[in-house]
């Protein structure tokens, strides 16, 4: 890992957005002088905070996410393979701090209607069962296109049997699984598997496309949510 690199990826992603809101400060928004030294202070801790972050990422989650997927394939038992692909797909997204956000806006806004605990779990279920989707598409050699558009066909079907409070929540839900937490983590897995499965070397186009079921999967389990609550 290159500790150098790791802070110039943060500070290239967070100088533009500091220098963004300090020509605002000066000309148009003059915001309190305490709230902007909130934000500068505020900034800082971002960036060390990403700084560390994304060194755990890289020293621990890469790594074991692609040994995880070796490992499993070895096992040479499918429903293994899948059931993993499943459990780590659910758990990682109830880690995700998006999906967590998300979930306390949804709570907040909806009065308790729409409880904290019931987004996140339909989130974290549609993105375990589309993460076990598309390992079973590695093997089975499946073009992520059909599996796409059979998912997003689905979508705006149900998008037409569910209240449009739902409908705008769940493709939100969709967004927030790409968070930093879980595509590490499920392209790692997925990398893994696909360097085992079928004496594939890692990168190649099975390795890809997890993050993009993955993404499906909450935005159908939110939507199925709502026509049932409704």
């Amino acid at each position: 890992m290159n500790i150098k690199e790791t802070v110039l990826e943060v500070l290239y992603a967070i100088i533009p957005v500091v220098v963004l809101i300090s020509i605002l400060q000066l000309t148009v928004v003059k915001l309190p002088m305490e709230v902007y030294v909130s934000f500068i202070g505020g900034s800082v801790m971002v960036v060390l905070g990403l700084v560390l972050f994304l060194a755990g990422v890289n020293v621990g989650f890469l790594p074991i996410g692609e040994m995880i997927g070796s490992a499993i394939v070895s096992k040479r038992k499918l429903w293994l393979i899948l059931f993993i692909g499943f459990l780590l797909g659910f758990v990682i997204t109830v880690a995700e701090p998006d999906v967590q956000v998300l979930a306390r806006q949804v709570d907040a806004v909806s009065g308790g209607t729409i409880s904290k605990a019931l987004i996140v779990a339909s989130i974290a279920l549609g993105v375990g069962i589309f993460v076990a989707l598309a390992l079973l598409r590695i093997f089975l050699r499946v073009p992520i296109a059909y599996l796409l558009i059979i998912g997003y066909v689905l979508v705006f079907i149900l998008a037409f049997f569910t209240p449009p409070e739902f409908v705008a929540v769940s493709f939100d839900a969709g967004a927030v699984t790409t968070g930093p937490m879980t595509v590490p983590f499920i392209l790692a897995l997925g990398v893994g598997v696909s360097s085992v499965a079928g004496g594939q070397k890692p990168g190649q186009n099975d390795s890809f496309g997890l993050v993009a079921l993955a993404s499906v999967g909450p935005i159908l389990a939110v939507l199925i949510f709502g026509v049932f609550l409704t």
